[in-house]
């Protein structure tokens, strides 16, 4: 019997049978490449004749059905209209946003109530700036002694003594406990306590000592207030930010010889200030704001002259617009100097800093300016030379 196989080239070749093959011994499969999957199956020469595989080329219709399409077909993928994706509920929640604050927009600007000439004549009024500058330098004394004194209250609950930690856990548990209020007004009220405090030997004579009604006045205990408080919670923010840096760091360090001042400043100070910096202008802002408190003391804030204003005139609403306002400005201000040194201590994480904001509008403006002068498709460009 006869049986025709596929070759390598596609074409076919006819087996003798004068040259049976041995009883027991099987027969070599043959393979081919072809075109396309073929449909192959065991032929027998007869009783106890090697199996023959016989390969079946695919019909034509098959092979053609699997060429590529032509290029002016309409089922040609780079025929196809890509489609966005379309997201109707997305917009429809835009717009109803857009609404609302289009709404709230036109009654601030129609409803009488807000009395906005009062509030253009108060918003940049002598008493009014005094009152900013005296919140700005609670911000600031507070913000400078509190996380200094709360960098030394992280060292002692990182310390490895137990009677420093406990110090140290003990001072954080005791001003988070305690509302602000409540300790500004026991600072302000310290001379009753304590008529004089001094230095000097413990339980001994004084060296040196000062009366605190003449040290410690109101603004004196608002200081000392904000700033006790503020180092509970900085205290945290720089521990968090320093045990964030990987262990592995500081062995590093210390294999190559590098001593422990050096080691912190410029290894771990660096990196963990990515981790402090977010929370730490938190706490500047919230302290800020937080200095609307000290009116319980009579210090001449924004907070307080406000108050005493409108105490004076009855415009409520107006004077609290322009404490409000002053208040958002300032912490606005806030957030771009956060964005601004948040940007420097990424240096270490990333080669490429992302854009700032203003970078971005310049792009924007460029991008504007190109299209502007890009001609339009069909339209030759103006030559900039002479005649030809």
């Amino acid at each position: 019997m006869t049986a025709t196989t596929g070759t390598a080239s596609g074409t076919g070749r006819t087996e003798d049978p004068g040259t049976p093959a041995e009883p027991g011994t099987p027969a070599e499969p043959v393979t081919a490449a072809g075109p396309g999957p073929a449909t192959e199956h065991i032929d027998a020469a007869g009783a106890g004749a090697a199996p023959v595989l016989v390969r079946k080329e695919p019909p034509a219709a098959a092979v053609l059905e699997r060429e590529e399409k032509p290029a002016g077909s309409p089922d040609d993928p780079e025929n196809l209209r890509i489609v966005p994706a379309r997201h109707p509920w997305r917009w429809a929640a835009g717009v109803l946003a857009l609404v609302v604050l289009a709404q709230f927009a036109h009654g601030l600007a129609t409803n009488p109530g807000w009395d906005w000439p009062t509030f253009r004549a108060f918003f940049s009024t002598t008493t009014i700036l005094r009152s900013v500058w005296i919140t700005l330098q609670l911000t600031f004394y507070g913000t400078a002694l509190g996380f200094l004194l709360g960098a030394g209250v992280a060292a002692l609950r990182l310390s490895r003594s137990p009677i420093l930690q406990t110090i140290g856990w003990a001072y954080i548990w005791a001003f988070r406990s305690i509302p602000l209020i409540v300790q500004l007004v026991f600072w302000f009220n310290l001379s009753y306590l304590y008529k004089r405090l001094g230095v000097g030997i413990p339980f001994g004579p004084t060296v040196w000592s000062f009366d605190t009604i003449g040290v410690l006045g109101a603004m004196g205990a608002a200081v000392l207030g904000l700033a006790l408080h503020q180092a509970a919670y900085a205290a945290e923010i720089i521990r968090g930010g320093i045990i964030a840096v990987d262990g592995g760091q500081l062995e590093a360090a210390s294999a190559l010889g590098i001593p422990r001042f050096r080691q912190a400043w410029r290894i771990v100070l660096p990196q963990a200030m990515r981790g402090i910096l977010p929370a730490a202008a938190n706490e500047v802002i919230s302290l800020f704001k937080g200095t609307s408190i000290v009116y319980v003391m009579a210090i001449g804030e924004l907070f307080y002259q406000v108050q005493v204003i409108y105490g004076r005139t009855g415009r409520v609403v107006p004077l609290l617009m322009v404490a409000t306002v002053w208040y958002i400005l300032l912490t606005t201000l806030l957030s771009i100097g956060q964005y601004y040194v948040e940007r420097y201590f990424a240096r270490g994480a990333r080669r490429t800093p992302p854009p700032t904001p203003l970078q971005r509008a310049r792009g924007f403006v460029r991008n504007i300016q190109a299209t502007r002068r890009t001609p339009p498709a069909g339209r030759p460009a103006p030559s900039l030379g002479g005649r030809s």
